[in-house]
């Protein structure tokens, strides 16, 4: 009995060293946390700096840039609130932005569907020619889009806009849906048609409900993708002749900031009004997109 208890206590005392050793303090973590801190700080920063300034008056701003308002006001921001035409843009930057994000669930999950669980003669190419619109930059397509638009009497109108944006927002659509709709037992496609439910019904009724993690995953994209576009509706927009009223909030603020070039805090607050939506739409959904792109790597 004292021969089990001595071997006992050893051990106890052995094991307990070895224990406050791997317990020790590891001098990664604090540089992780300051790196992921200043990541953080160059990323905020910017935004901070926009939203605190439009609180700021014109000689009170140019004073000091780098300080805090003195005194602080917000006649900046009701006077943008009370602009009619903002709020005309706030309207065509959510008409654009939903239908965006509309045409790029339901044609995504389509085409995604068909490659994904069909198979047929040119399905790999099919896939990576979709891959490859990855590398189509915006730019070389500007001069066929606009006489394509000009010929479909679309250019200037939101529809213009609309169906070349679901367009470039595919690709990154499909790469995200085919891998998450591949992971879905195809038991379930052997069940439901002996339960006697057609293709279109068990798409439908169970491979979209099934996929909506990946579907929520992708209309955010694309709706943040849509509202914070400048370079499409710079073409379709503003050069095909539509009035300031019929501009999304990126063009309005270059609008804005053209015709008010003195007026830099004005241009601050304007700026970060229409940034707000689309800071407190992402940041509603980033679980929804993070769950989304963690099913698509394990697909």
């Amino acid at each position: 009995m004292t021969a089990t208890t001595a071997i006992t206590t050893r051990g106890a005392k052995a094991a307990a060293p070895r224990r406050r050793a791997g317990q020790g303090f590891d001098w990664g973590q604090p540089i992780v946390y300051l790196v992921a801190l200043a990541v953080a700080a160059i990323a905020v920063g910017p935004v901070l700096y926009v939203f605190i300034s439009g609180f700021r008056t014109n000689p009170d701003f140019f004073t000091n840039p780098a300080g805090m308002p003195d005194p602080w006001t917000a006649d900046n921001y009701v006077r943008v609130l009370t602009n009619p035409t903002f709020w005309n843009q706030v309207l065509a930057s959510t008409v654009t932005a939903l239908g965006t994000t509309l045409g790029v669930m339901l044609f995504g999950v389509m085409a995604a569907f068909v490659i994904a669980r069909y198979d047929f003669k040119g399905r790999q190419l099919l896939y990576a020619m979709f891959t490859t619109g990855l590398l189509f930059p915006l730019t070389i397509s500007i001069l066929p889009l606009t006489v394509l638009l000009r010929q479909l009497n679309l250019f200037g109108s939101w529809w213009g806009l609309i169906i070349p944006q679901v367009a470039f927002a595919l690709p990154t659509t499909i790469i995200i849906l085919v891998p998450f709709l591949r992971a879905i037992p195809g038991e379930l496609e052997d069940a439901a048609m002996v339960d006697g439910t057609s293709r279109i019904g068990f798409f439908w009724r169970i491979m979209v409900p099934l996929s909506m993690p990946a579907l929520m995953t992708v209309g955010v994209l694309a709706f943040v993708g849509s509202w914070n576009a400048y370079l499409l509706p710079l073409f379709v927009l503003q050069a095909g002749g539509a009035g300031s009223d019929s501009y999304t909030l990126p063009l309005g603020v270059q609008f804005f900031s053209t015709a008010n070039g003195q007026d830099t805090t004005g241009v601050l607050s304007y700026t970060a009004l229409a940034m707000l939506p689309a800071i407190l739409f992402f940041t509603l959904a980033e679980k929804r997109i993070v769950g989304g792109l963690q099913g698509a790597v394990k697909g």
